[in-house]
């Protein structure tokens, strides 16, 4: 199994970065994980769509070799931290290799959305980039734990 967080934008706050790099060293090596940070475009003389055109080919590039595509979108689907620890006994079941997207500021291009297995929402909320990353690492982790009888997660 591996598990591809594939993201925009490389500059992280540095207290982000230290949340994301703890739970990161709290998965288990099984699950492969890899934090895939491509560069986000520049927005000097391009228009929002050009930025998301030109940051979906990396994404998609990034993504091509995957069983599974997820990405992260203000209107995917919701699911509970059971539902996703699911997902994740499922994934390692199969030997799974699964790409979770993360978009830049300006969100995902169309084009990333139809190459998406799955459009998954993260919160009802609107979160800046850096926390959706460490959101989402941080819920593998806790899908993870339930998986394992883990007390990091607690009914």
């Amino acid at each position: 199994m591996k598990i591809n967080l594939v993201v925009i934008g490389k500059k992280m706050p540095d207290w982000i970065q230290t949340g994301i790099n703890h739970y990161q060293k709290q998965l288990p090596a099984q699950l492969n994980f890899n934090l895939i940070a491509l560069e986000a475009q520049k927005r000097k003389g391009k228009n929002i769509e050009q930025i998301k055109a030109l940051e979906g080919e990396l994404i998609i590039k990034a993504s091509k070799d995957s069983s599974l595509v997820i990405a992260f979108d203000e209107h995917g689907k919701q699911h509970t931290t059971k539902a996703i620890a699911k997902y994740l006994g499922d994934w390692q079941q199969n030997g799974e290799t699964i790409s979770l997207i993360i978009g830049g500021a300006d969100g995902l291009s169309n084009e990333v959305k139809n190459h998406a297995n799955q459009l998954w929402g993260l919160s009802n909320l609107t979160l800046p980039h850096s926390m959706a990353r460490l959101l989402a690492v941080e819920q593998l982790y806790r899908a993870h734990s339930l998986l394992t009888n883990h007390p990091y997660h607690r009914d």
